[in-house]
């Protein structure tokens, strides 16, 4: 924002004083009227990280334009840490409740070391998927608004003047929303906590097994309380003596609680002045921890102030006891539903298997998401994630019950079909009312064969080796219980193949439903999660965790399972590469075509891709055209005997091709008759429960790499 110039017509610029008559007003823009009122903009680009602040913006900071870089962290030249992660929580919170707009109270200490109180609005953009991009607010000085109100202007409702009713009101309203013990610190600590109080200090201590255990500081002045965190509750320090007589204690001077308290001598500095009101917290005449406030310019308390004390700590005791109770019974119900989790995930040579589980952060229930890892004869894992119906500690009662149920029956050695069934009817006869969704996958691990069913459940997400995302259409019955209610268990099965190098990832619907948004949102936010995240089965639950839970994840329990399969490149003189194109996949085949590309060009043989990626497409059309599943596509150099390239297309089907002798007007049956053209050999093995079409393409000289040896011989 530039100065304007004394303009040469007449009237009056708030900025620039008189100027002449005859002439019309200055052109005022936007920002201008802005700076007038005292109020600076900014546009906080959530992407790349930067933070736009204008000139009246970085008088409101007294930043000057060469001590701000544009990025949020260079506030905090003015803006302290606890008051920057409080405007962080703020801004958190709106984003991940789908709010438009947030906005809060803060201070900002000026070059000269006053505090000034700043307020801060600003207005959340977000994409087509809800995802916010960029915040667009104000920022302006509400120290008048604040403490210099006019008498005649009735103050806001949250900033009235200290009176002990105000105190009290105040107090009782920021308190009644918090649930948990650091719901209530954050009260405490927060923006307006010392204020509401009167106070420039404070320190909170709970009652533990025989001692008073410090859990909150604010203001500077309390630090002398960081040595004496955990103390036994004696009354060898006068938090503690309030604590155990349930009698406030109050001091106008450090010189004589220093003689007192012999205790505190080392931590205070007995020459300043001060005056403290050390507070016992009583909610049904037990003791539950203590409160001390402390005062830098006070020199009494009057019987008023006494009782304007005792009258907060009473409420604080109260709203601490409640939360004391909802922590201990949401520890209890979170720690039966993780008893009833496996303990330890087994470990699969040729695999990476991760698990993560996210239990809600609203209210004491919990629900009856579950996830399983099986192990399975014959090199064989059992996949299983499932959510009971239900947020409460029956539900995770049943969870557990069904979950074992479920692995006796996977340990069997019954397909997923059975499994399924088996387990609607257990759950049916537990009589329980309730319901269950779930999902299994059996992966046999030297093959890649994966067979799934679903049971009303999402079916599971898979990454190519590419870095494509798909959702495989796995076909599925009704939820478990409910199935077996209406006489219907079939839970047919769908056959997928997951080559060396890609992943399966199985997720309950809290990672990707969020109410009031269609779920394909959250099913398309979690694919590009997947396609963009690390490949390390662990790094990419860790990916996940970081990036969805806060968005998708924080009102419902998550359970997530991620199986990667491990890759098979070969070595540097046999390379290899896999590829599965489903046949819903109308883009796997011009996929899986550059890949052979780019792989051959990789290995110095791109001579022959064209050969190669015409033979390719003639063996997948085939099997996408002619079986009823997708192929397994396997390239690689084969050195011995003699060094060639084989191409491998890998099918369910039985029915082995055939080579015929189209007519001139036949559009069809060419395929192997060019394939016997172009490939040195070719032919059709038998591959587990279906063929494997392969055929060779001799490597020449020109293709040996500089300083190799000459091929034994050729391909015949």
């Amino acid at each position: 924002m530039t100065a304007r110039k004394r303009p040469a017509g007449g009237g009056y610029d708030p900025r620039v004083g008189p100027f002449p008559a005859g002439r019309a007003d200055p052109e005022i823009g936007p920002g201008e009227r802005l700076a007038m009122n005292g109020m600076g903009s900014f546009d906080w680009d959530l992407d790349q990280g930067t933070f736009d602040l204008d000139e009246a913006g970085l008088d409101i900071f007294d930043l000057r334009p060469e001590e701000f870089d544009g990025r949020p962290d260079s506030l905090v030249l003015r803006v302290s840490p606890e008051e920057s992660a409080r405007l962080d929580i703020a801004l958190r919170r709106a984003l991940q409740a789908g709010r438009r707009s947030y906005g809060g109270y803060f201070q900002v200490t000026r070059r000269d070391g006053v505090k000034q109180w700043t307020h801060t609005q600003g207005t959340i953009l977000r994409d087509e998927r809800g995802n916010a991009y960029r915040v667009l607010g104000i920022v302006r000085d509400a120290t008048a608004e604040l403490t210099e109100l006019p008498v005649a202007s009735a103050p806001p409702p949250r900033y009235e003047r200290r009176s002990p009713s105000s105190i009290v009101r105040r107090t009782t309203e920021a308190l009644s929303t918090a649930v948990t013990v650091d719901d209530v610190i954050a009260v405490l600590t927060g923006a307006g906590g010392l204020e509401r109080f009167g106070a420039d200090g404070l320190t909170l201590g709970l009652s533990e097994a025989g001692n008073l255990k410090v859990i909150a500081f604010s203001g500077q002045e309390m630090s002398f309380y960081e040595g004496l965190r955990l103390r036994r509750l004696d009354e060898s320090l006068p938090l503690t003596q309030a604590v155990v007589t349930q009698q406030p204690r109050f001091a106008t001077s450090f010189v004589e609680l220093a003689e007192r308290f012999p205790l505190l001598r080392p931590h205070i500095d007995t020459g300043s002045g001060f005056a403290a009101a050390f507070l016992p917290l009583v909610a049904q005449a037990r003791s539950i921890g203590g409160l001390a406030l402390f005062y830098r310019h006070r020199r009494e308390f009057s019987r008023e102030d006494r009782e304007l004390c005792g009258a907060l700590a009473g409420i604080l005791a109260q709203s601490l006891q409640r939360a004391i109770l909802f922590d201990q019974e949401r520890e209890f119900a979170t720690g039966l539903q993780a008893s009833m989790l496996p303990r330890h995930i087994p470990r699969f040579e040729g695999a990476e298997v991760a698990v993560r589980y996210h239990a809600a952060r609203s209210g004491r229930e919990v629900g009856g998401d579950w996830y399983d890892v099986i192990a399975l004869p014959q090199n064989r894992v059992g996949l299983v994630v499932g959510d009971v119906q239900g947020h409460d500690t029956h539900a995770a009662a049943v969870m557990g019950q069904l979950r074992i149920a479920l692995r006796a029956y996977a340990a069997e050695g019954h397909p997923p079909s059975t499994v399924l069934a088996r387990a609607s009817r257990f759950l049916a006869e537990l009589d329980t009312e309730r319901f269950a969704t779930c999902g299994y996958a059996q992966v046999d691990l030297t093959t890649g064969s994966v067979s799934a069913a679903r049971a009303g459940h999402l079916g599971p997400l898979v990454r190519h080796t590419d870095g494509r995302t798909g959702w495989p259409n796995v076909r599925g019955g009704l939820p478990l219980g409910l199935a077996t209610a209406l006489d219907l268990h079939e839970f047919p099965e769908t056959r997928l193949d997951l080559v060396p190098g890609e992943t399966l990832v199985f997720c309950t619907d809290g990672l990707v439903e969020e109410r009031g948004q269609d779920i394909t949102i959250g099913m398309e936010a979690l694919a590009e999660a997947v396609h963009v995240g690390p490949q390390a089965a662990e790094a990419l639950a860790d990916h996940l965790a970081e990036n969805l839970w806060e968005r998708w994840g924080s009102g419902d329990d998550v359970a997530l399972l991620i199986l990667r399969r491990a890759p098979d490149t070969g070595t540097s003189r046999a390379p290899r590469m896999h590829s599965y194109v489903h046949q819903a996949d109308p883009e796997g085949l011009a996929e899986a075509r550059c890949a052979l590309r780019q792989a051959l060009g990789g290995w110095g043989l791109a001579r022959l891709a064209d050969d190669v990626e015409l033979a390719a497409g003639e063996l997948l059309v085939n099997v996408l055209l002619h079986t009823d599943g997708g192929a397994v596509l396997t390239l690689e150099v084969l050195p011995d005997p003699v060094r060639r390239v084989r191409l491998s297309v890998q099918d369910r089907s039985s029915v082995w091709p055939r080579r015929r002798s189209p007519g001139e007007a036949a559009t069809s049956g060419r395929g192997l008759l060019m394939i016997d053209a172009l490939a040195a050999r070719w032919g059709v093995e038998p591959r587990g429960d279906g063929k494997a079409v392969w055929c060779e393409f001799a490597v020449g000289d020109e293709d040996l790499p500089a300083g190799g040896g000459a091929p034994a011989g050729t391909s015949s």
